[in-house]
Order: structure tokens, then C-alpha cells, then sequence
């Protein structure tokens, strides 16, 4: 009589825990929508978002610098409460950029008027970096850290628009949070003529490509803050 004989479970990989280190509602909504369970947590002390002129040059890495001070800060302030585990830190940050200057976000509405006469009619690149850390903390005293920043790109281009459009389109209050003045999720989607890329990366989160490259985020936990 054959007898079965029974397999040893393969051992499963350690579950992380993952901080989103941002308040913005739309990289909540992108993440929880590619099924990613997480907490949201940013630093006590705002970040330090100045760049250098070299930076300044250069968005891309202006980018990536600014979305590891994020996530970093997150990280510091958790190492500091002794924690132990194993924690991801979701860092990210966007920037609106046309003709390599970068566009942040409006400080009045005539500042965001500016900025979307002279996005009018043009093609821009909507830059979306992030960078993720991981912790490996058995104990307090025993910590392994590292990390791992890209940026995605995508292209907008906006229809030509007429004052009155602009004026209209700033009267709806949304563009005083996001960069160069527009949000294409929202009322924003009637200012575009069409756009090349990754939607999620324009809204604020390639959230496809970041779970392609940390396909354990899928798996991860929700941390306890």
C-alpha cells in the first residue's frame, strides 16, 4: 500500500509593514486601488523642500532628492521610537516641468494663472519620483536599512486656453495644491488635449510600475502608528 507521503509548507517570506509617507489623498487612493495595505505618516518636522541650483537644473533628480528627504524624515522618526520589524516607506513627490523649469505649486491665483497661460497650447512632462525604503529591525540595536528611488515620466498637452477658461477653471479651487496649477483627475481633465504616459504617474503615483518593482508590497501589512 503506497503511503502519502506529506510536504513541508515552503517557508513563507517575512510580511512588511508599509508607512506611506504622504497626506496626499490621491497616492492613498492610488495605492489602495492596486491593493497595497498601508498607513499614512508624515515627518512632525515639515521637509525641507529648497533645491540647490543644480537641482534646480535637473528635475528629474530634483525629483528623486525630494521624495527620499520624505520618506527618509518618516524613517528617522520611526527608528527613533526603537521600532522593530520589517517596514517599507513609501517617499514620493511630482513636479510639472516645461521647458526644464519646474513648476510647484500656485502661491495665489495670480500665480497659477501665470502658470497656465504658459502651459496653454505646450506640451509638458509631469515628473512623479518615489522612493521606498526598507527596514529590517529584529531589535532596536540591530537595524538594516536601504533604499531605492526611480522617476516615471509622462507628457501633458494642454489645449490652447482663452483667459476666460483659465479664470473659470481657477474660480473651481483646486489648483492651489498641486503643482503647476491643475489637477487632471479632476475639472483640470477639460484643460488637456490628450497626454502621453502613465495616468497614475501624472495624478501623482505610478503606482503599475511601483508595484512591478516591490511586488512585496501586495503582501505587506499595514503598519501600527
Amino acid at each position: 500500500m503506497r503511503q502519502a507521503v506529506a510536504e513541508e509548507a515552503a517557508p513563507q517570506a517575512p510580511a512588511f509593514e508599509v508607512i506611506l509617507a504622504s497626506n496626499s489623498p490621491r497616492r492613498r487612493e492610488l495605492l489602495d486601488a492596486a491593493g497595497v495595505k498601508f498607513t499614512v505618516r508624515t515627518p512632525v518636522t515639515p521637509v525641507d523642500e529648497s533645491l540647490e541650483p543644480d537641482l534646480a537644473a535637473d528635475p528629474e533628480e530634483a525629483a528623486k532628492k525630494l521624495a527620499e528627504r520624505k520618506a527618509g524624515a518618516v524613517i528617522q522618526e520611526v527608528l527613533s521610537e526603537n521600532y522593530t520589524g520589517m517596514l517599507i516607506v513609501i517617499g514620493a513627490d511630482t513636479m510639472v516641468v516645461l521647458d526644464g523649469k519646474i513648476f510647484g505649486k500656485p502661491r495665489s491665483a495670480s500665480d497659477g494663472k501665470h502658470m497656465l497661460r504658459q502651459l496653454s497650447g505646450r506640451t509638458h512632462e509631469v515628473i512623479t519620483a518615489v522612493s521606498v525604503w526598507m527596514v529590517a529591525a529584529p531589535n532596536a540595536e540591530d537595524v538594516s536599512l536601504g533604499f531605492r528611488t526611480f522617476a516615471d515620466i509622462s507628457r501633458v498637452t494642454f489645449r490652447d486656453l482663452t483667459d476666460e477658461e483659465i479664470t473659470e477653471y481657477l474660480r473651481k479651487g483646486e489648483s492651489f495644491d498641486k503643482a503647476g496649477a491643475y489637477a487632471i483627475q479632476g475639472e483640470g481633465a477639460a484643460l488637456v488635449d490628450h497626454y502621453d504616459g502613465s495616468l497614475d504617474t501624472i495624478i501623482g503615483l505610478p503606482a503599475t510600475r511601483l508595484i512591478k518593482e516591490f511586488p512585496d508590497l501586495v503582501n505587506a501589512e499595514a503598519a501600527e502608528c
